[in-house]
């Protein structure tokens, strides 16, 4: 699947993503792969997906054709992405559900977003989350976490936490590989 991460640290924020899209067992890595590239940028924001490779362009489709688009804060992330959900089911024919007792449809999303605002996570039904330090998603997330857990007060930069992250996950997830992409931007606060 993938390792993403993101980071927050000394007025930084971070994304970090590995390059590896796998289909089942066969695995497509960056040497084959024209765009492997996992994190998208809109405005000042960046925004990673982790799940159906399918995700990665319907998302950038909808970021290229979409203005209005605010990623500011929780709220703001929710609403957009609230507003996001019935084009997923009309333009791009999402299948919203997963289980049968779900309290509301999916989006079928796992994402992680990075700006001067802060941290965020966006999950299925479309709950956002803000970090104060980091967070990660993914096949290889539990091996990132471990790794930026135990990091985190001896690095100094987000940059490196989250390099480091996401290198943990490559080294022992089958599903993340190198190389790493990773951004940073200033936060606002």
């Amino acid at each position: 699947m993938t390792t993403i991460v993101v980071v927050k640290k000394n007025r930084i924020a971070a994304i970090a993503a590995d390059s590896l899209t796998t289909f089942g067992n066969t695995r497509l890595s960056h040497v084959y792969d024209a765009a492997p590239e996992k994190i998208l940028q809109h405005d000042n924001t960046y925004i990673a997906l982790a799940g159906s490779a399918a995700h990665h362009l319907v998302i950038s489709s909808m970021l290229r054709r979409r203005n209005g688009l605010n990623f500011g804060g929780t709220v703001e992330i929710y609403d957009t992405f609230r507003k996001m959900h019935p084009v997923l089911k009309q333009d791009h024919f999402l299948n919203p559900r997963e289980q049968e007792d779900d309290p509301y449809e999916s989006s079928q999303l796992t994402v992680l977003i990075a700006n001067k605002t802060g941290i965020y996570g966006v999950y299925s039904m479309r709950e956002v989350f803000e970090y104060s330090k980091f967070w990660a998603i993914g096949s290889g997330r539990d091996f990132a976490m471990g790794a930026m857990y135990t990091m985190y007060d001896k690095l100094a930069s987000a940059e490196d936490i989250a390099r480091l992250g996401v290198q943990a996950g490559c080294e022992f997830d089958t599903d993340s590989a190198l190389p790493i992409n990773v951004y940073t931007v200033p936060l606002d606060k």
